[in-house]
């Protein structure tokens, strides 16, 4: 098995690409100290000490760290893909949540049309964007023409995810979308 890493724009995340499908729908984002019991895989990296977070994707693992640098942590971290891929076991146990879903979502009903547009417009253009860096943003909410979207794996505390926020983002909404005045992170 051999599994490519890629840098991301954050350099305190690293992504990984085991050649096989990771998630086969959605994303799931593990942190440090958080309850991993929904995934062996997550469970096992966060147990390497220097891994602070993981980005489960379609076919990628974001792995962020602490101060470690990264030839000290990259051995184990392959170590523990292939080992978890050669054994067969499935990244999520079918028992396991979904991350946020969109029951988690604010909006007033009188603006639903303008949310759809917001959805289809980060789906279509910002999501696979993002997910060439390791990351994933999702709608939350939208209340006075201010949108307000959720960042995942390498996106979340990335040092240019303002940048992609304010400059990237922001101006796509507001060119397709007179009501959009903002875009924050949630």
């Amino acid at each position: 098995m051999f599994i490519q890493t890629e840098a991301t724009p954050n350099p305190a995340t690293l992504k990984f690409i085991p050649g096989k499908v990771v998630l086969a729908e959605g994303t799931r984002d593990f942190r440090a100290g958080e309850d991993t019991a929904a995934s062996p895989l997550a469970a096992k990296l966060l147990s390497i000490d220097g891994v602070l977070g993981v980005f489960f994707g379609s076919d990628f693992i974001t792995v962020t760290k602490d101060a470690t640098e990264w030839p000290h942590l990259k051995p184990a971290i392959l170590g523990a893909i292939m080992e978890h891929y050669m054994s067969g076991a499935p990244v999520l146990l079918a028992s396991g949540p979904a991350d946020a879903a969109e029951g988690d979502e604010f909006f007033d009903a009188a603006d639903q049309e303008t949310v759809e547009t917001i959805k289809e417009l980060l789906e279509t253009r910002v999501r696979p964007a993002v997910a060439q860096d390791g990351g994933d943003i999702t709608f939350k909410g939208f209340k006075d023409g201010i949108v307000y979207l959720h960042m995942k794996g390498a996106c979340a505390g990335c040092p240019s995810s303002t940048a992609t926020l304010r400059h990237g983002i922001q101006n796509l909404l507001k060119h397709f979308i007179p009501d959009v005045h903002e875009v924050r992170a949630a």
